[in-house]
């Protein structure tokens, strides 16, 4: 069970990871849309799980490889947003977010039966 502490931070940080992405997108990912779905922080919030959709893109794996490579770049950006509000920026972690893949699995199979 996540303290309010984690869900204040894990909120901020997916407010300013989508605005560094949205600035991101623009130079080095054009034409894709990436949403962060969902930040969850460890209890000592050193670490933080970064869910994304990733949208008008083929290779989502690939994407998600070139965000991967970014990681120090996003950190130091969102450290020099979040340097007033937080004594350390937690490491972070990216995953692809797939509940809307499942979902529209799912209204697939419910269609066809």
């Amino acid at each position: 069970m996540e303290t309010t502490r984690q869900n204040k931070i894990s909120r901020l940080l997916q407010k300013e990871l989508g605005l560094i992405l949205q600035l991101e997108n623009k130079n080095s990912f054009k034409g894709t849309l990436i949403t962060v779905t969902k930040v969850n922080v460890t209890r000592d919030l050193s670490i933080a799980k970064v869910y994304l959709s990733l949208f008008a893109t083929k290779d989502k794996e690939e994407l998600l490889k070139n965000i991967r490579q970014k990681t120090k770049k996003i950190r130091y950006n969102l450290g020099l947003k979040l340097r007033n509000q937080l004594k350390a920026i937690p490491s972070l972690e990216f995953f692809i977010d797939d509940t809307l893949d499942y979902i529209e699995n799912i209204e697939g199979l419910l269609k066809d039966k």
